[in-house]
């Protein structure tokens, strides 16, 4: 299914996509964290049938209903495609040095090769994260590389890399 991505200046971002059914849906990620939840009028595809307000707390419990399960989804198709493959939960335990620091100061992935795929909290999932976003003790990344890779963030979350 294809996706189109519209950048909004001073908004956020949409995303589009018309459902094997012909149903076009969308979403406005507004950086604020809300969303606009949009279905549009088959007859007129500029034009809403209906827009659902989303704040930031909804979103996450959406996005974890949602896009947590696809993200399981496709880790599992890549175990069957590539060789070597693995992914971990990684816990960011009380003792770590990148507690309540921004995922990027771990440079996990220069340092390693794996790469974290997505946050799991208890607030939700956050799926692709941004080198900002900040971890909190009790997160589990979702880590996949190889075996050596995914090993080595782990430390590295320990401090002892």
């Amino acid at each position: 299914m294809d996706v189109e991505r519209t950048e909004l200046p001073g908004i956020g971002v949409r995303f589009e996509f018309e459902t094997k059914r012909g149903v076009r849906l969308g979403v406005v990620a507004h950086r604020d964290g809300r969303r606009d939840f949009i279905l549009y009028d088959p007859d007129d595809p500029d034009s809403a049938l209906e827009c659902i307000n989303l704040d930031a707390d909804e979103s996450g419990s959406m996005g974890e209903l949602l896009g947590g399960a696809r993200v399981i989804e496709k880790l599992n198709r890549l175990h069957h495609e590539i060789d070597n493959l693995v992914s971990r939960q990684l816990l960011v335990e009380a003792t770590s040095p990148f507690a309540d620091r921004p995922l990027g100061d771990t440079r996990a992935r220069t340092r390693t090769g794996a790469s974290v795929v997505a946050i799991i909290r208890d607030s939700g999932v956050e799926t692709g994260p941004s080198p900002s976003a900040v971890l909190h003790v009790g997160d589990r990344l979702v880590t996949i590389g190889t075996e050596e890779a995914v090993a080595k963030v782990g430390r590295i979350l320990r401090g002892l890399e």
